[in-house]
């Protein structure tokens, strides 16, 4: 198996984890990944629904945009997708996801703070919300990459949130934590709200996190 059958069957096992963990319901949200010494990606079908998807439904794409090859109509948000890959080199995966608390913040437009740990190690500090701008067009690229400049996730004004990282494991983790973030957000509104940790321990962990956490290969 080459290295984008392995890649199209590694998004479409995200899919349904998305869809089992309820980080989605139905056929919404989208999962894309660029492919490692080719300038192109892999992005999930429109509406389609993550548990009957296989390899072949996903399809390629050109860094324009244009199916290299694939038999499925893409995503509507191929733009915002080729947006955030053309802007950060850094970011190889994403994951859009409709979960409820991350889009009840995204809905009141309200950021989660950096509060918890492990959200800003992963994240790089506190998740913005975007200018609004309507599902498909280029302009929620545009927006979302403001919003994301220096984090891995952004909540998608009236939308829902989108999780980004080196590889698609770590972009899930990302939108599980922004998940589980949120809650924990509405839920310490009830004891007089989240503490936000110094931009000082913020930075210390995100470099931890970067350079020495885990285990080494």
């Amino acid at each position: 198996m080459d290295m984008q059958q392995k890649l199209r069957q590694k998004v479409v096992e995200k899919g349904r984890e998305i869809l089992a963990t309820n980080l989605t319901i139905g056929t919404w949200g989208n999962i894309s990944c660029k492919v490692p010494g080719e300038d192109n990606i892999l992005i999930t079908p429109s509406g389609m629904s993550y548990d009957i998807l296989k390899p072949e439904d996903i399809v390629s794409l050109d860094r324009e945009g244009k199916i290299i090859s694939g038999i499925r109509k893409p995503s509507i948000e191929v733009p915002l997708h080729l947006a955030i890959y053309m802007a950060r080199k850094d970011i190889q995966a994403i994951i859009h996801t409709h979960s409820a608390y991350a889009t009840a913040m995204a809905a009141a437009r309200r950021e989660i703070p950096g509060a918890v740990e492990d959200l800003v190690q992963i994240v790089g500090g506190n998740v913005r919300v975007n200018e609004y701008a309507l599902p498909g067009t280029e302009q929620l690229g545009i927006s979302a990459v403001k919003a994301l400049e220096g984090r891995n996730a952004v909540l998608l004004a009236n939308h829902g949130m989108l999780g980004a990282g080196r590889d698609l494991e770590e972009a899930l983790k990302v939108c599980q934590v922004v998940e589980k973030t949120a809650q924990i957000t509405l839920l310490a509104q009830l004891v007089g709200g989240v503490v936000e940790l110094s931009q000082e321990d913020i930075n210390g962990m995100r470099n931890f996190y970067l350079r020495g956490y885990g285990q080494d290969n």
